[in-house]
Formats: structure tokens, C-alpha cells, sequence
């Protein structure tokens, strides 16, 4: 029987920690957005709430305030604090791409697969990150939590709505899942991929990635051509 996954036709690319450096700008965020709801900076509340970000980074934004404070009008305002943070330190320049990162996505795209960046941030935000690279036509489409009904990693909603809207793929091994991020590699087996690669640049190590679901764990986005021309070998 044929192993689908050595002819890998989508790939379906994590962002920021994956093909964006932004320098920790998540935590400089959610600081904004914690002193917006009044979380005392240095207090043990506001050390634990931090881990909680780091622990679930990949994850819908508005679903990790919904956790850490409860009510949905306290979720919603520390989000908009968030997003509105982020996005003021993304327009100030903190953001580029990983190295090699774009021409990683074109050689891929160039060997006739298909590329389509996720994110766990808003829509506006993706959008400044895409527009402050200059990628708003590197690939076809990009998805973020809004466009799947709020449903962000770790469900596997973004990777079946890449799959379903690009039809670049017969089969769901037939894509590949990259991240860095233990949410990144859950999406991806829940979404039946026959590849799911973590990659080192970002939030989490070998370890988690692969206790995590990862088949693969990369130095970085550059390796992934090499390693999907080599027939998708473990």
C-alpha cells in the first residue's frame, strides 16, 4: 500500500515562533493586557497567568483570556488589550521573518505544493504581521481562529479548513501540519495529517513537540523541503 504521506500536496505553516520572529512580543502583550484588567505586575497572580500564556502558546488568543479570567466581558477586554498591544509593537517594527523562512515557503510552493499560514491571533493582527513583511500574496490563503468559528489550535479546525478550501489535497495525509508549538502538533494529528514537523525557533522544545504528536522535529522552516523531497522519510 502506498504511504500518502510521501507525496505531501498542503502544507499548512504556523506563524509567529514558525515562519515570524517577534522577539517574545506575546509576553510584552499579554502584560499590557493583564495591567488593562488590573493584574498587579510581579505579583504571584500575574507570574502564574504568564505561565499559563507560555504553557499554551499556539492557542487562540481569546480562548486563553476566556481560561485565565472567567467572565466573557473581562476575555473580551484583555483580548482587544492584547491584540491592540501586539499589533502597536508589530507597526513598531519588532517583527520579522525567520530566516530563510520565505524562501523556504517559495521553494515549496515551486515544487507545486500548496502553502496556507495559520495563526492563533485575531484576523487585524495577522494582518499587520502579513503587511509589515510584505507577504500579503506569498500564499494563497491564511486563516486565523474568526475564520473557523473561533475554534484555534488545539483543535484541528484551521488545518481541515486549509484542506477543504485550497482542494490541493485528496487526502488528509496528503498534508503536512508545521509548528512550534505542542497545540501546532495536536491540530495536526487531530486533523489526520501525515505530517506533522515541529520546528526550534519558537516556543517549545524537541521533547513536548514530540510528546506532542510531532512525526518530525526541525531546526527551523528551511529544512522542510529538503525533508518533504526525501519522500517524507522519518
Amino acid at each position: 500500500m502506498t504511504d500518502l504521506r510521501t507525496d505531501i500536496r498542503l502544507v499548512v505553516l504556523d506563524m509567529a515562533g514558525t515562519t515570524v520572529a517577534d522577539g517574545g512580543l506575546v509576553e510584552r502583550a499579554f502584560a499590557a493586557a493583564a495591567a488593562e484588567l488590573g493584574v498587579e505586575p510581579g505579583s504571584a497572580d500575574h507570574a502564574e497567568k504568564l505561565a499559563y500564556v507560555r504553557a499554551t502558546m499556539g492557542e487562540s488568543k481569546i480562548s486563553v483570556f476566556r481560561h485565565l479570567f472567567g467572565a466573557e466581558d473581562l476575555a473580551q477586554r484583555g483580548n482587544a488589550a492584547f491584540e491592540k498591544a501586539y499589533g502597536e509593537l508589530v507597526d513598531d517594527g519588532h517583527v520579522s521573518e525567520i530566516p530563510g523562512a520565505r524562501a523556504a515557503i517559495e521553494e515549496l510552493q515551486a515544487g507545486g505544493r500548496t502553502v496556507v499560514l495559520t495563526t492563533g491571533f485575531a484576523r487585524v493582527t495577522q494582518d499587520a504581521i502579513l503587511d509589515a513583511l510584505g507577504w500579503q500574496d506569498l500564499v494563497p490563503l491564511t486563516l486565523c481562529p474568526a475564520d473557523v468559528q473561533g475554534r484555534g489550535r488545539p483543535y484541528p479546525d484551521m488545518a481541515l479548513t486549509a484542506f477543504l478550501r485550497t482542494g490541493a489535497a485528496d487526502d488528509v495525509r496528503r498534508m503536512a501540519v508545521v509548528g512550534d508549538t505542542s497545540y501546532d502538533m495536536l491540530s495536526g494529528v487531530r486533523a489526520g495529517a501525515g505530517l506533522v514537523a515541529g520546528v526550534l525557533t519558537g516556543a517549545h522544545d524537541g521533547p513536548a513537540l514530540h510528546q506532542a504528536g510531532a512525526t518530525h522535529v526541525l531546526g527551523s522552516v528551511t529544512e522542510l523541503p529538503a525533508l518533504l523531497e526525501g519522500d517524507g522519510q522519518r
